[in-house]
């Protein structure tokens, strides 16, 4: 590593004391009643159904109307799709197909305050709508901008249907759709224009779901999207189409308020908890190893403040979070983990400086000699959280398409508490390298250029002569 300056220490203390800050009570302005909200808080946090509780509905179609399998594996598809775009990871789903239901249970907004249900319901919509645009251009929170913003082919009522086949010529997996007369007379405008050039991508409100490259012009009012599908993706991606185009909108047959399994109660203990036992590892750490025990206390106050901000969605890209018990417990053990890197590279500071080296050479090399202990562990339980997270995460989340190959024969499992752990536990390990490595060593690089702090027993060697 370069030269690391006097001044280094303090620009990374402050640059944690404003994320410690923002995370935990975020940045807004009001006026009168007016409040506009930049950084969202800790108090924005959405709680999942055992902490909060929540609400549970049953939609049905109309009366009247007789729902195929197929039209309500599609209106699945599309509360699915809604719950997830909203960040609402913790949910349970489920069809019943005798009885032409479909019964979703998920916690309270993180502001509720009348706990009404029928206004909770309405923040799932009524049926999404479907769109074809022109490109794939996003916005740093994946809506539609620019000309893909502007340009809207088609919509959901101009998909006659959508369904998954396999192509002969080749053997695999696809979507096939059928356009109305309308809708086959635009997207032959749209494909003339853009083939061998663009995109025409496919959105479910402001989500994007599909965006097929245009090969060339198509007249005939039917299409074929073909990429790398499993067959369970392609009619995944026929079932979201066909739910843009249901011929009938979903009505709310019942909705009840869920009590919270656990309560504020066991949130409020866990989170008493964990602030009681970081203190005293902070105090261990500091009687044990010093300095470096005061930088770790830093870098771990950073790391905790880290995983807030993942949660609130402080961080570009990264969307807000629902929190559960089995969550609170992720953010602990990842501390856990933290505190175990910054012992190791303590530990080997010390042997090195009780092995005769200069202070400067022991910092050095108690880093590099610790690098490869603490790799090893972390990256272990990173294997753990993605794991979690791909089995008892929404179906089409990232962790489960890659695991797919693997857990495919386990079913759906959709569990957002225990997919909470897994994504606390992710963030936390991750930020571990980042607080506890990186800038840990950038902070005691640092404060060890100062004449006043170079005595080697501040860092757990002999006294100096």
């Amino acid at each position: 590593m370069k030269r690391v300056g006097k001044p280094v220490f303090f620009i990374v203390v402050a640059l944690i004391t404003i994320l410690t800050l923002l995370s935990f009570f975020g940045f807004s302005t009001q006026f009168g009643d007016i409040k506009k909200t930049y950084v969202k808080g800790a108090s924005e946090i959405r709680w999942g159904i055992d902490i909060r509780g929540g609400v549970d509905v049953t939609f049905c179609p109309p009366d009247g109307v007789d729902a195929t399998d197929d039209e309500l594996a599609s209106a699945k598809a599309i509360v699915e799709t809604r719950l997830v775009s909203q960040h609402i990871t913790d949910y349970e789903l489920y069809v019943d197909n005798s009885k032409d239901r479909i019964i979703v249970r998920f916690p309270w907004k993180a502001d509720e305050t009348d706990f009404d249900p029928e206004a909770a319901i309405a923040e799932l919509g009524e049926t999404a709508l479907l769109t074809f645009r022109e490109g794939n251009e996003q916005d740093e929170n994946g809506a539609p901008s620019g000309t893909t913003k502007e340009n809207i082919i088609l919509e959901g009522k101009d998909v006659v249907k959508a369904e998954a086949v396999i192509l002969q010529e080749n053997n695999q997996p696809a979507v096939s759709l059928e356009f109305t007369d309308d809708g086959a007379k635009a997207f032959a405008e749209a494909t003339k224009e853009l083939a061998n050039s663009g995109y025409i991508s496919i959105w479910m409100d402001d989500v994007l779901i599909s965006a097929p490259f245009v090969e060339s012009e198509i007249t005939d009012g039917k299409c074929v999207i073909n990429g790398s599908f499993t067959t369970d993706e392609a009619k995944e991606l026929a079932d979201k189409i066909n739910a843009g185009a249901l011929p009938f909108e979903l009505k709310t047959e019942s909705f009840s308020t869920i009590s919270p399994t656990l309560g504020s109660g066991a949130k409020d203990a866990m989170v008493l908890a964990g602030a009681i036992a970081f203190a005293l590892v902070a105090i261990y750490i500091i009687v044990l190893y010093r300095l470096p025990g005061v930088v770790a206390v830093i870098a771990l106050a950073g790391q905790v403040a880290g995983t807030v901000a993942a949660l609130t969605g402080f961080f570009p890209g990264i969307s807000s979070f629902t929190l559960t018990l089995p969550g609170l417990a992720g953010i602990i053990l990842s501390v856990g983990v933290g505190v175990d890197a910054n012992i190791i590279t303590a530990e080997r500071i010390k042997e090195e400086l009780r092995n005769g080296k200069t202070l400067d050479g022991a910092i050095d090399s108690g880093f590099a000699r610790g690098w490869t202990a603490i790799f090893d562990s972390n990256i272990t339980v990173i294997f753990v959280a993605v794991i979690l997270m791909g089995v008892f995460g929404p179906p089409d989340g990232l962790f489960a398409t890659l695991l797919k190959p693997v857990l495919f024969f386990f079913g759906p499992s959709t569990t957002g508490a225990i997919y909470s752990f897994g994504y606390t536990l992710l963030v936390g390990i991750i930020l571990n390298f980042i607080m506890g490595v990186t800038a840990s060593r950038l902070m005691l690089k640092s404060i060890s250029k100062f004449k006043a702090l170079r005595n080697p027993v501040l860092y757990g060697g002999e006294k100096s002569e």
